[in-house]
């Protein structure tokens, strides 16, 4: 069995909180000039933009998305919004390539995992300030991201996903507590599963949890439903059913 918690020669990354004046983001798949679940994108937004600065977020928001997707097949596009000096709000657009083999990957394109120790979670908001997390997905490397989990062996989710296990047709997931985000895709696999009678239970996970399912998996709104084939070097069956 694999141990139960993060190895005590890893000191935990303090959790600094994110520095919100970096603004929030989301990143949305482009598919045929569509930005697919849009109007749960803007929600998640809206709410982050309502709790962090105050104000309603710009109305122009839906506009400037279908602009910025227009002329693309396949494409990710971040949407930001950050305010300025004088507390106003300003928004953009970016629009970049996106490689089809990472939108429900199979095969090669399957990820691993790699134990991320932090003191919490980065919470409910999905901040631009990022720094933290892209020095662990760098020191991560290729093909591996890295799994945020506490001291005592708590999984939170991914620097990028949402996670879920799946043990004797059981789909677990972590709670939305106010320590991780309340992913697109992860409301759509939950909304999924209850539509084919899995049961879906939203608790506690631990690495030992992980390491002794049946299948594990992540979702984010660009790759969908990623299987994961191993954490920490012991190996998942990344083809699943349920997955």
């Amino acid at each position: 069995m694999i141990a139960d918690t993060v190895s005590e020669s890893v000191s935990p990354t303090p959790s600094v909180h994110p520095d919100p004046r970096a603004g929030v983001f989301e990143t949305i798949l482009i598919f045929e000039d569509r930005p697919i679940e849009l109007a749960a994108h803007l929600e998640r937004l809206a709410g982050s933009v309502r709790a962090l600065y105050g104000v309603e977020p710009p109305a122009t928001l839906a506009e400037e998305v279908l602009a910025g997707a227009r002329g693309g097949w396949l494409g990710r596009l971040r949407l930001t919004v950050e305010p300025d000096r004088a507390g106003n709000l300003r928004t953009s657009v970016v629009v970049a390539g996106f490689d089809p083999d990472n939108i429900f990957p199979t095969g090669p394109y399957t990820t691993a995992l790699r134990s991320f120790p932090v003191e919490r979670g980065w919470g409910d908001h999905k901040y631009a300030d990022r720094e933290t997390l892209a020095r662990a997905e760098a020191g991560a490397g290729p093909g591996t991201a890295p799994l945020l989990v506490r001291a005592d062996g708590e999984v939170l989710e991914a620097s990028r996903a949402n996670i879920f296990a799946v043990r004797d047709r059981c789909v677990w997931t972590p709670p939305l507590d106010g320590s991780i985000l309340p992913g697109v895709a992860r409301a759509g696999v939950i909304e999924a599963a209850a539509e084919i009678r899995l049961e879906v239970r939203e608790q506690r996970l631990t690495l030992a949890d992980l390491t002794e399912a049946d299948e594990v998996f992540l979702t984010g709104s660009l790759r969908g439903v990623e299987p994961v084939r191993e954490i920490d070097g012991a190996p998942i069956a990344p083809d699943g059913p349920i997955t």
